[in-house]
């Protein structure tokens, strides 16, 4: 394999990871300043669904829909519907290459009569495309090879009070970038891992002058689990463990006519990983600490790593302030049949700069309801800029309604 390939591979891999591209081509940001948190397997943090993109990557609090084992799975304990599915696309960095995607598929069902617990799941694929190897002394093709990313998950929700729900999901994880050079002897294995959600969720319901509204708050700590590496466990990468938290106020305009507004904020709970910068430059003392750093970081647990990761940024409590993401949208809907929503999504520069508005629109039926979304990204140079989500969910509910018309 020559180097094009290796650079075509790395770019695949590391562009469809969703790193922050466009914080590189911001010439005003200091080299000393730029530090993203790395994970492993990052695109498990990708939206999934039309709904939470085009508030600005957003659902935390939201109202219950059957993409919330993404965002706060607690929530389906609260679910309007007996239970339903939603199947999810986004065609992914579409102004690079036109075949990578993320395709997710949700759903929960209410157990018992009491209407107060929930079984949930959802299976997510992201495809990194086609990537085609060459000879190193020929030039021809000796390989093709189909990365991929894999998570499919089962999750438990139970309501503790009349307003307070928790829920847990457990997940199994396959990250495929494997491939074999024969000329040189590099492999790249895949990695696999375990990992666990916990989030809770809050909602009661105040009088505004005459007006009965909505508030509700939630958390959701995900992908808390084991490690990976693709190098025969020579090296791991954590998994992008998250703490999301989040609000949404939501009141009545007239008859029919709703508006509600939401905050989340997010933050990776991963250790920050060394820099060489970090420590003294052309000495030995300080190449040994650096490598000392480096191992411990290489060593250290993941329930070690959350704890770590309040307080590791070199920057101090600036820096880690800057490592959380915030997110604002609002969504305006007509008899729960029509919806029309918006956010903004900002993450700093020096921890990536994927800063974006989302906008989108909804048409529900009985049975169905169909989600669009459109990312415009605040920088132009940015390959999110323009990203697609579309979003097709079917309601248990209402297709038991249509059958027993049909009989009837």
């Amino acid at each position: 394999m020559n180097n094009s390939s290796k650079k075509h591979i790395a770019l695949i891999c590391a562009s469809l990871m969703a790193l922050p591209f466009s914080a590189y081509a911001d010439e005003d940001i200091k080299d000393n300043d730029f530090n993203p948190v790395n994970t492993g397997v990052t695109t498990l943090g990708i939206t999934p669904d039309a709904r939470g993109s085009a508030m600005g990557n957003l659902g935390a609090a939201t109202d219950p829909d059957m993409n919330s084992q993404f965002w706060n799975p607690s929530k389906y304990a609260f679910g309007y519907s007996s239970g339903g599915l939603a199947l999810s696309y986004t065609p992914w960095l579409r102004k690079i290459v036109n075949d990578i995607f993320l395709a997710d598929l949700s759903g929960y069902y209410k157990l018992g009569s009491g209407d107060n617990q929930a079984l949930s799941a959802s299976l997510r694929y992201f495809s990194l495309g086609e990537v085609t190897l060459n000879d190193q002394l020929t030039g021809g093709s000796i390989q093709t090879i189909n990365p991929y990313e894999f998570a499919i998950d089962l999750g438990y929700s139970r309501k503790l009070s009349e307003k307070f729900s928790m829920g847990v999901v457990l997940r199994y994880i396959l990250s495929d970038l494997s491939y074999e050079d024969s000329y040189s002897g590099d492999t790249n294995t895949a990695a696999s891992a375990f990992a666990a959600d916990i989030s809770g969720y809050y909602v009661t319901y105040p009088m505004v002058g005459r007006n009965e509204c909505q508030f509700a708050w939630g958390f959701n700590i995900s992908n808390i689990g084991s490690k990976v590496s693709y190098d025969h466990g020579n090296n791991y990468a954590f998994l992008p463990t998250n703490l999301r938290l989040g609000a949404n106020f939501m009141f009545p305009l007239a008859d029919y006519n709703t508006l509600s507004f939401g905050l989340d904020l997010n933050k990776l709970l991963v250790p920050t990983k060394p820099r060489r910068k970090d420590y003294e430059q052309g000495t030995l003392e300080g190449e040994e600490q650096y490598q000392e750093a480096l191992d411990k970081w290489n060593s250290m647990s993941p329930i070690t790593g959350i704890f770590k990761s309040f307080s590791d940024a070199p920057g101090g409590m600036k820096e880690e302030l800057q490592e959380i993401n915030v997110s604002i949208g609002a969504e305006y809907a007509y008899n729960q049949q029509f919806f029309l929503r918006m956010g903004y999504n900002y993450e700093n520069a020096n921890k990536g700069g994927r800063s974006y508005f989302g906008f989108g629109a909804g048409f529900s039926l009985n049975v169905v309801r169909l989600d669009a979304s459109y990312m415009l990204a605040t920088a132009q140079s940015s390959p999110l800029d323009q990203t697609m989500r579309f979003t097709l969910t079917f309601d248990m509910d209402g297709l038991k309604d249509l059958i027993g018309k049909r009989r009837r």
